[in-house]
């Protein structure tokens, strides 16, 4: 017998619009119906339901992480399945109901071999695919990747790591101004995975080829690539101005003034911005040392940086989990709630292609929503169908 569930009293963000006194009706693992949308099906054999009172809060529909390394302690990078599942369920008590696992630079046997076992995870529907990050990227620009691991975008080895992937490759960042970098974009193209332009020292010229060559997605704009100059607007212009990029962007309060990020939302809208976490396995956890890949991460008051090496220093990702960067982009950025819905689910299920199943509430999507107070703190996270986090408890 099939399990329903009824939310109401709640504010209820569709893609119509919020509204007030809203209803979202939940049947086994999907969204039956809305307030303003049809009934998904009839309810024979589902047992009487089960209703909620969620007067006071507001329902989101599960947020969509496209760049995330980890968190809970955890790595995609450890190259197991426990592991990467740890780092699955913390995000998921955050609110990110879809995630892409990210690699970052390491020799290309190992991550042939982490792939191998995140694909198993792609397949057992606990991540929406793999993102490569590295190590087909700049020196120059390396930021928290081993310099002495990266190497130039030979076609060749792009391959390799498509084919490991066992068709759960879904985004790879890599610089196009590199030896290979263009033939690589467009074999990308061609295999239906996101090439994804950052940790790029490219110029404008070049950005811009690399665009029309098949790159569709801007890995964390402004970080690790050049400044954006008035006589040299480099990469940055190049991908805000094509409206066939999507514009990653960390919201953390740290990687971004608040004035930068106003003036890339701003420019490209909230249909092309994805926020990202960027999260690597301090995400929910303390400050304290961290391995991410090869390297070792020191946090201190939330920030990671790289503990020793030629980029000591750097800013290493970040501890932040999505939960927290919806509640700055309503109550920091000044952006609306549906502007920061958009941003961090419609959107960014777009740009992995899911758009059909998550990303939006909308009946015979899967039930992936989060709840959160008037003062957008997360009370309840319901990942198809189950609580995660259950708002009558938390």
């Amino acid at each position: 017998m099939v399990q329903r569930t009824v939310l109401t009293g709640a504010r209820v963000a569709l893609p119509s619009g919020v509204v007030e006194n809203g209803r979202v009706t939940v049947e086994g693992t999907r969204i039956a119906a809305t307030d303003t949308g049809p009934d998904a099906g009839p309810h024979t054999g589902a047992a009487r339901a089960t209703t909620r009172d969620l007067s006071g809060c507001w329902i989101v529909p599960g947020f969509v992480d496209i760049h995330v390394h980890g968190g809970g302690g955890a790595s995609f990078s450890a190259g197991t399945a426990e592991e990467a599942l740890t780092a699955v369920h913390t995000h998921r008590r955050h609110g990110t109901t879809t995630m892409l696992a990210s690699t970052v630079t390491g020799d290309l046997d190992d991550l042939a071999r982490q792939a191998s076992v995140l694909s198993e995870l792609v397949q057992q529907g606990e991540l929406a695919g793999i993102h490569f990050e590295g190590p087909f990227i700049s020196p120059h620009r390396c930021g928290a990747h081993q310099p002495s691991l990266l190497r130039a975008p030979d076609p060749a080895d792009v391959r390799k790591l498509i084919d490991a992937a066992r068709g759960t490759a879904r985004m790879m960042t890599l610089a196009p101004e590199l030896p290979g970098g263009l033939e690589s974009v467009r074999l990308l193209a061609d295999s239906g995975v996101i090439a994804a332009v950052g940790h790029t020292d490219s110029t404008y010229e070049a950005t811009r080829g690399a665009v029309e060559a098949g790159a569709t997605v801007a890995t964390h704009l402004f970080n690790a690539m050049p400044s954006l100059l008035h006589r040299e607007p480099g990469p940055v212009a190049a991908l805000l101005e094509d409206e066939r990029v999507a514009i990653e962007l960390i919201n953390d309060g740290t990687h971004l003034h608040p004035a930068v990020l106003q003036l890339a939302f701003r420019r490209a809208g909230a249909d092309r911005v994805a926020f990202i976490t960027d999260a690597m396995g301090a995400a929910g956890m303390s400050d304290g040392r961290y391995p991410l890949g090869p390297m070792e991460v020191e946090v201190r008051d939330g920030v990671a940086r790289i503990s020793d090496g030629p980029t000591a220093g750097s800013i290493a990702g970040s501890t932040l989990t999505l939960d927290h960067a919806f509640r700055r982009a309503v109550t920091v950025d000044g952006l609306s709630v549906d502007e920061a819905v958009r941003a961090l689910s419609s959107t960014p299920a777009k740009v992995l292609g899911v758009a059909g199943r998550v990303g939006s509430l909308e009946p015979g999507k899967d039930a992936d929503l989060v709840v959160v107070d008037a003062d957008f703190r997360l009370r309840g996270v319901m990942c198809r169908g189950s609580w995660v986090v259950d708002p009558e408890v938390n």
